[in-house]
Formats: structure tokens, sequence, C-alpha cells
């Protein structure tokens, strides 16, 4: 077994984690190496080597649900998520139970769950894929704008809105429904569009099919930023066509268990 193991190593807490797992893969047999991303490396006074170059059989993603985000952006290799102390919806294992976890994976003892990703294309150039939302908001604080989104050809809403959020099912428990957007379980490929702070107060949020086209336009060209799953975020000048759609490339999750209502219950649980 080949682990990867990336981390923030900015975050104190995130940083005594990642030692303490490295640890625990220190004690196990089955383990043929493990590769440690660049910026931890140093921190850790070790060599490592940039995330997306790692060759790994499963990748440690130790912290909250940024550093799964981004590890997921660079790598297409299976994610473990492990919380250091955060709300961590994506993580899969708490830092202090990761021992026997470690020990499972190494035996194969798991499934690997995949989801649906978004394709991010500004007028014809992709971006980074998101395995949870795109959002198109504006420049300036308090700033509203006229968005029109279809549907391939077809309209489906103009509404003004202080931005837009695009989501995957992963997502819908992120940024959209804090917006009032819809919980959709992650069995389903689905986009789900949620308008932020709309002007218009029937508007409503729209689940969308997967494999369609969504386009995300502005009426009028004024400044605005796309963020992708909160890791890197692009200015445009507001002509351009924001297309969204399912990902041949699906985020890969390493589970143990199968209980995604009761999940979202123990994590709102500790809001």
């Amino acid at each position: 077994m080949r682990f990867g193991v990336t981390a923030n190593p900015r975050i104190p807490s995130a940083l005594d984690c990642t030692k303490q797992v490295l640890a625990q893969v220190g004690r196990l047999k089955g383990v043929e190496e493990v590769q440690l991303e660049a910026d931890l490396a140093r921190a850790l006074g070790q060599k490592g080597l940039p995330l997306a170059h790692m060759k790994a059989d499963v990748i440690l993603a130790v912290g909250g649900d940024g550093t799964i985000l981004r590890a997921l952006q660079l790598s297409d290799s299976k994610i473990l998520g492990i919380n250091s102390g955060s709300l961590g919806f994506l993580a899969e294992v708490n830092a202090a139970d990761v021992g026997s976890y470690l020990e499972k994976t190494i035996r194969g003892e798991y499934t690997v769950e995949e989801r649906m990703r978004l394709k991010v294309t500004v007028d014809g150039q992709r971006l980074f894929d998101c395995t949870n939302e795109a959002v198109v908001h504006t420049a300036q604080i308090a700033k509203i704008r006229s968005f029109e989104i279809r549907l391939g050809e077809e309209l489906v809403e103009r509404v003004r809105a202080d931005g837009i959020i695009v989501a995957t099912p992963t997502g819908s428990t992120s940024y959209s429904m804090s917006a009032g957007g819809p919980i959709v379980n992650p069995g389903v490929d689905a986009i789900i569009l949620t308008a932020i702070a709309p002007f218009k107060p029937g508007s409503r949020p729209h689940v969308l099919p997967a494999q369609g086209q969504v386009h995300v336009r502005l009426v009028k060209p004024k400044e605005c930023l796309l963020v992708m799953d909160g890791q890197h975020e692009s200015g445009l000048k507001g002509t351009e066509d924001i297309v969204l759609t399912a990902s041949e490339r699906r985020a890969k999750f390493v589970r143990f268990r199968s209980d995604f209502y009761r999940r979202i219950e123990e994590k709102l649980d500790r809001q």
C-alpha cells in the first residue's frame, strides 16, 4: 500500500494530527511507501513532492473539508479524509480513531464511493473541476448583479442576486444549503442551482440534470468572481459564458460505512 499525505502545515492542529497519523503509519505492516506533499514535508524536515505528482493508492487528507477538496482537485487518487478537529462534512474518520481504519485500508476492508464533480469552463477554457460547488458572485461587497441562467438554450431564470451557487449533490450540504438550497443525496447525479440573497422573493433553487450544460451569464457586463470549491478564484469581466456540467472525473472517497443521513444529522447537531 502506497499512502500519500496532505495537510495544511500552517494550521497547528492539522500539523499535530499529521504527526500522529505518520506515527501510526510507521507502525503498520504492509506499507510500501509514504509520500508527503512538498509544503508539509518541509514543515516536518523531510522530502516531499507536489500533490499532483503523487502515485499513491490512497491519499490521506488530514484537516478539514478545504484540505479534502484541494486533494480532490489536484489528484485522481482515492481520498481518505481524516478530521483534525473542524466540522469535516467530507471526512471519514477522526484523528483519534485513525489507527484501526488505516489497518482496514491496508487490508482492503473499505468501499470506494464515487461522486459527481462539476466541469467548469469559461469561454471554452477549462478550469478546475469542483466537488462541492462553483460560485459566481459580485466583485464588490453589497453590489447586486442580474444573472441569466440557461440549460442548454432554454432559459431557466433571470434573477437579480448577490451571486449564483452551482453545486453538486456533495456540495448541497455546504454553501448551497446555507443559502436555502435542498439537500440532495450524493447517489443522485444532479446540478443544484441556488441564488444568493435573490431580490425576487419568489426565486427558488433548481435541480437540473447533471449531463445538461448550465450556462451562467450576466445580463449587463460587470466585474464578478468565479470561486471553485473555495480553493481557487478567477476574476471575470462579466462578458464571459460560464458553462457547468458533469465532469468525466469522479471524486473517489474511501468509506467504511454507508449512512449519509446519519452523517448529516451528526454534523448539523454539532453546529
